[in-house]
């Protein structure tokens, strides 16, 4: 089952003539003034493609982000309480992110762009200098093209539009970027049409033959184009996961600072002027350098992916390739190379005969050489590449493979007698030859997965003229199967020892998907045919034959529903639904132009390995994310629990807003460094998610627990002096802020940029309040002993930092 595009109805269903006469041409082409005012007219022959946003568009949407939302909020609140160093610092950090996500995407355009630019080609057209002019043929790009033009196609020239052919002669036509069909489909030119046999579809190549035909659309005309609008911006897991952490801090947002300011007025009398602490105790909640972070990581993983040729074209999609945990695939070109090569060689008996491939090289050997074919058949290459020549045997005539009668024949020499020998479809052959009975053995060959090929002689007289030969014998059956790709069986263990599962979409016979994927190592579970399948089914399947595209959306469609991460990689148009409702679209530079468009990620080349790069690369980026999320949060949270006991049971503020802020502006600068760590070997080995509960159950516990430390600081500065308290305070919550950068890592290795980070870190903890800037800041300089209780708070804190990460890395483990 395949897809059959619609054609144009007004030449689809019109005999050639009439054809022509619609299209106001003739089969010697258009005149030039003619196609150039067409060309003025209906405009180029490209497919419409989605214009990348101008810059402030693109700031725009970086802008809606749920966590910047929540970060302008509490800008505005800082700037209507008078508050504007928060507000100026919070300003800064929404337009550092959104300025890094606008770059990095402009540049995956800029990149994309530079593709299409790549695959700009040129056809022969016929047209005429004049009226009256013979036609004379020359080459011209694509995209001059215009309706009513007749070209010329060969050998592995690519359909540049929707054309109806004229002449056609051994033309085979690779339409799998269009319908799905992996093997190439036999096109005949007719008056009168039956079918879609005379049709060309624009995004098609030629596989063998030659064709003189008329252009029937262009530009927006096309199937190509019609298969195509604006990629509709899809919810991923990325976006899923950003909403819940949000959620949850917004509502610590609306719930704390209210409740530290009517606890401060009821309990210590202070109104208003706790209003600038209660938004600092929301700042300090805060992890205002989110939205940096995350950009920068997955920035930087697309920047390491782009010099290896793959460009994310999204920065959210690198997260979401990392947690993909399901990859739908074709089959054709990606698990095998598109090539059959030889099986078997079965005799009428069913045991293996070689006989029968020797006869099958015969008609191959003589056939390309005799008919003078511009390029030899798929078919007969893998033959001769079994069988290298015809021996001792002499050709004498030879009939190309013709696509209605489905056989070539070659007549030879064979000692002091002339052969005949016909091959080519198994139906085909077997009506040539009387009282044969084989086709259960044909169909069982097929049923294995192969592509089934009988050879068939008979003796003729040396003056015999070739046509439709009947009166055979068969000799025997050829089954091929498509070559697999060398890397694709490496690659498809890799991505299983990832956790990740491939899934097998495609639009063959279910035994043919199959037999690729046994011959690949890769485990065969539930095969089902698409029409007939339940969504279960296709959740389970591994294979899933005889797709269409809404089959394949369906696919993904359900496995989204079933809770899975999908990734879909395709190159056709046949494919664009799937990879719009896949969470990640990927497709190769090669693909056609509408599914490079809508992809979420562009390969180099339609290759296994270049996903398990992007892969990686999301999941070190969002490990990353995750490591700074955990450290922020656990720091914050205890930080702002310590901040409301220790404001109720002081009879000052226990951090002046001021200092919130610096504090805050410090740890955040510092924790830029998380987005160039080294990431987690464990990560690397299964799909990885923000998984908000996850995150949440982590930071309460260490957050419990720099809550301690954070008390017990405040007993050993007891309440005695405001400022010294302070700046107590101050110290330590950066020093213990440092450890936990490096504590609270899951790698034991420090790369060099966190220790510069943490190092300074703990330098403006320590040198602050003895710079001239201590007086401004409300800090002062404290007693040697201060200090040395400071330090042995900070090792304590530390040491227990490194039993809990033990304790629960053996829980994991266990």
């Amino acid at each position: 089952m395949v897809w059959a595009p619609e054609a144009p109805r007004r030449t689809r269903e019109l005999t050639q003539l009439q054809a022509l006469r619609r299209l106001d041409s003739g089969p010697r082409g258009l005149a030039e003034a003619d196609a150039e005012a067409r060309l003025l007219r209906l405009g180029d022959n490209a497919v419409p493609v989605h214009r990348p946003p101008s810059w402030p568009r693109r700031l725009a949407r970086s802008l809606r982000d749920p966590f910047t939302m929540v970060l302008l909020a509490l800008g505005l609140v800082s700037a209507l309480i008078a508050s504007w160093g928060a507000a100026g610092v919070i300003v800064l950090l929404v337009a550092a992110s959104c300025l890094l996500r606008s770059n990095g995407e402009y540049r995956a355009d800029r990149s994309t762009a530079a593709l299409r630019a790549l695959v700009a080609t040129t056809t022969t057209v016929r047209r005429r200098p004049s009226e009256d002019a013979p036609p004379w043929e020359r080459e011209i790009p694509v995209d001059q093209l215009v309706p009513g033009d007749v070209i010329k196609l060969g050998p592995g020239d690519l359909v540049p539009a929707d054309v109806r052919l004229l002449r056609a002669s051994g033309l085979t036509v690779h339409q799998a970027p269009v319908t799905g069909e992996s093997a190439p489909v036999p096109k005949r030119a007719v008056d009168l049409p039956d079918g879609d046999d005379h049709l060309c579809w624009q995004g098609s190549s030629v596989a063998t033959g030659s064709a003189l035909a008329v252009v029937t659309a262009t530009g927006g005309d096309t199937v190509l184009a019609g298969a195509y609008h604006a990629p509709v911006r899809r919810s991923t897991a990325f976006d899923r996961s950003v909403n819940q952490i949000s959620w949850i801090l917004v509502r610590l947002m609306l719930i704390i600072p209210p409740v530290a300011l009517v606890a401060n007025a009821v309990l210590r009398g202070r109104g208003l002027e706790a209003l600038p602490f209660a938004v600092a105790v929301a700042v300090g909640l805060t992890p205002e350098m989110l939205p940096v972070v995350v950009t920068t990581a997955l920035a930087r993983g697309s920047a390491l992916l782009a010099r290896t040729g793959v460009i994310v074209k999204r920065l959210p999609a690198l997260h979401d390739v990392g947690a993909i945990d399901v990859l739908c695939m074709d089959k054709t070109g990606t698990l095998t190379r598109d090539r059959p090569v030889i099986d078997a060689s079965v005799g009428p008996g069913g045991l293996p005969d070689p006989e029968v491939l020797r006869w099958a090289a015969i008609n191959s050997f003589w056939t390309l050489h005799l008919t003078d074919l511009p390029t030899p058949d798929a078919l007969d290459e893998a033959i001769l590449a079994a069988v290298p020549g015809p021996g001792d045997v002499e050709g004498v005539d030879a009939a190309p493979f013709d696509p209605v009668t489905r056989v070539s024949s070659a007549l030879v020499q064979d000692g002091g007698g002339h052969v005949v020998v016909v091959k080519g479809a198994a139906e085909a052959v077997l009506d040539r030859c009387p009282g044969t009975r084989h086709q259960d053995l044909a169909d069982r060959l097929a049923g294995q997965g192969a592509r089934v090929l009988a050879v068939a002689v008979a003796d003729r007289p040396a003056h015999h003229r070739l046509g439709d030969e009947r009166g055979l014998t068969l000799v025997g059956f050829l089954t091929l199967v498509d070559e697999p790709s060398p890397e694709a069986a490496d690659a498809l263990d890799v991505l299983i020892r990832r956790g990740i599962t491939p899934k097998v979409l495609t639009g063959d016979h279910p035994a043919t998907a199959a037999r690729t994927c046994r011959d690949l190592g890769l485990p065969v579970g539930l095969v089902v045919e698409a029409g007939t399948a339940s969504d279960a089914d296709l959740a389970e399947a591994t294979v899933i034959a005889r797709c269409t595209p809404e089959d394949k959306a369906r696919v993904v469609t359900a496995l989204r529903a079933a809770g899975h991460t999908v990734g879909f990689l395709g190159d056709g148009v046949n494919d664009l639904p799937a990879i719009r409702a896949a969470d990640v679209g990927i497709c190769p530079r090669d693909g056609v132009d509408v599914t490079r468009e809508a992809a979420d990620i562009v390969l180099a080349a339609k290759d296994l390995t270049a996903i398990d790069q992007a892969i990686v690369a999301g999941r070190r980026s969002t490990g990353n994310i995750v490591t700074y999320l955990r450290i922020a949060l656990s720091s914050n949270v205890g930080n702002v629990i310590a901040m409301l006991l220790a404001g109720l049971a002081l009879p000052f503020l226990p951090m002046l807003p001021v200092q919130v802020l610096v504090q805050n502006l410090s740890f955040d600068a510092a924790q830029l460094a998380l987005a160039f760590d080294r990431a987690d070997p464990a990560i690397l080995r299964r799909p990885f998610l923000l998984r908000p509960r996850g995150i949440l159950r982590f930071i309460l516990g260490f957050g419990v627990l720099n809550a301690g430390v954070d008390l017990a600081t405040f007993a050993v500065l007891g309440a005695g002096e405001q400022a010294a308290f302070h700046t107590g305070w101050f110290i330590e919550n950066l020093l213990t802020q440092a450890v936990i950068m490096l504590l609270l890592r899951p790698v034991a290795r420090v790369s060099r940029p966190l220790w510069l980070a943490a190092g300074l870190l703990a330098a403006v903890a320590l040198l602050l309040p003895l710079s001239p800037l201590a007086g401004p800041f409300g800090l002062t300089t404290l007693p040697a002993a201060s200090y040395a209780w400071l330090l042995l708070v900070v090792i304590l804190y530390g040491g227990a930092l490194s039993v809990l990460r033990t304790r629960q890395a053996s829980r994991k483990s266990a």
